[in-house]
């Protein structure tokens, strides 16, 4: 019928189906996202039982006080003031705090998912000095309890802490005991009890060392009045965050190193607080964050390759609509829809292959198999093989652009853009003849599209 055959029936039809591969295209957007979320789950699993991001913090130096206070209580039924001793403590940071990290990254497996782990090394020294103004913070000197003194380092996840740890004062190590750490981490972390009574009126000089294990994020915190942190790793992808960037890193294909120099004014804080009854010192703290991170996400490219999904059928179904108003050929409508489940598909075998073999040899098996099923499919469906091996080439050259999309990612707009704008004139011009309203072609055949 001529209804049937007319131009902008075809093209109606070709939109509809088009617009009806949306559904399988958003189910395989949910797949991409249910094997990441599958991902995340089996990272996390490697986690549980390795550490998880871990954030350090100190060491800071705790000293008890004890401070009078009056009270009124009610006795009898008359009020009655007295006098109290309240046990309170003081935070000390150190005057200056230098410390070397080593961070020794490790690849770790479950099935066929791998995550990013690392074991860090902290090797550092502290000097904490009572300020010359401490009657300024409301705290006489003669109210601290110095041989009660305690040092104290956080750290997020304690599950992680490798052997080998110490603190020592003089060269004399002192006993390690668990927990009181710093308001940062919770609560969690080491201490060490420090007799600072004989020699109070010097500063104090520490050494420490530990070793922790954690999973693809690294935060430390600064407390010392002046902080001097080199970062070094074999892991060539850091990415560096938080609120304190390096003050210098070079970073090359065999790892980074990193220093940090930063200032108590920077903090905003001084090296002395008094926190009140049940306040915790340090959360919210600003820090410096260095994260080990993977150069190609698979996930997240396989997402992004997918959102073009409609620039692969749009195009393959536009070239099919030319041969059929224009060149004669009769393209059926089940004929579009196996064409695009087959373009759907490549999706799948992508997020298949790549979870074994890698992004890019996964691309180019998925986009070859895929190339060669609907290019023999069109040369059946066109009844050309010339007509076969111009989809052939449009589909190599959307592939081909596609992959540089995605590793393009901050030109991908534009070149998408110039893409669809060069797109739009061929069809505008190749169609130009087309009575959209009758059977089809005119008396003249339009340039550029391969004939029988």
């Amino acid at each position: 019928m001529a209804k049937d055959r007319s131009p902008g029936f075809k093209l109606g039809m070709t939109v509809l189906i088009g617009a009806l591969l949306a559904i399988p295209l958003f189910m395989v957007y949910a797949l991409v996202w249910d094997r990441q979320s599958q991902s995340e789950t089996a990272r996390a699993s490697v986690a549980e039982g390795w550490g998880g991001p871990q954030m350090l913090a100190g060491p800071v130096m705790v000293i008890p006080y004890r401070q009078q206070s009056v009270e009124t209580v009610t006795e009898n039924g008359k009020a009655t003031t007295r006098a109290v001793t309240i046990d309170r403590e003081l935070f000390l940071a150190p005057v200056k705090n230098t410390a070397k990290v080593d961070v020794s990254p490790e690849r770790r497996t479950k099935s066929i998912y791998e995550t990013v782990v690392y074991e860090a090394r902290v090797n550092g020294t502290a000097r904490f000095a009572l300020p010359a103004d401490l009657a300024r913070f409301g705290v006489r000197p003669e109210q601290l309890l110095l041989d009660r003194a305690e040092i104290r380092v956080g750290i997020s996840d304690a599950r992680g802490l490798l052997a080998d740890n110490g603190i020592s004062v003089g060269g004399t190590a002192l006993p390690l005991r668990p927990g009181k750490g710093l308001g940062a981490t919770n609560g969690s972390g080491f201490f060490a009890f420090a007799d600072w009574s004989a020699g109070s009126a010097a500063p104090l000089d520490v050494a420490y060392r530990f070793g922790v294990r954690g999973n693809g994020q690294l935060t430390l915190i600064p407390d010392a009045e002046s902080t001097d942190w080199t970062i070094s790793s074999q892991w060539p992808h850091p990415s560096f965050g938080g609120q304190f960037l390096p003050n210098s890193r070079s970073v090359t294909d065999k790892g980074f190193t990193a220093r940090y120099t930063i200032s108590n004014l920077a903090l905003g804080r001084a090296i002395v607080q008094l926190p009140q009854p049940g306040e915790q010192v340090g959360q919210g703290a600003q820090s410096a964050q260095i994260d080990l991170i993977e150069p190609v996400n698979l996930y997240s490219q396989v997402d992004r390759a997918v959102k073009y999904g409609f620039l692969f059928i749009g195009f393959t179904f536009l070239a099919f609509l030319m041969f059929d108003i224009i060149a004669g050929a009769r393209v059926a409508a089940a004929e579009y829809l196996l064409t695009g489940a087959g373009l759907i598909l490549f999706f799948v075998l992508l997020l298949a292959f790549a979870e074994i073999i890698g992004f890019t040899l996964a691309y180019l098996a998925a986009s070859g198999a895929i190339v060669g099923l609907i290019s023999a499919y069109s040369a059946a469906v066109l009844g050309s093989v010339k007509r076969a091996g111009f989809i052939a080439g449009l589909l190599l050259g959307l592939y081909a652009l596609l992959y540089v999309l995605l590793n393009l990612e901050a030109y991908s707009l534009i070149i998408g853009s110039l893409l669809l704008f060069v797109a739009l004139a061929a069809v505008m011009y190749v169609t130009r003849k087309v009575d959209w309203s009758g059977l089809g072609k005119r008396d003249e055949v339009a340039e550029g599209l391969p004939q029988a």
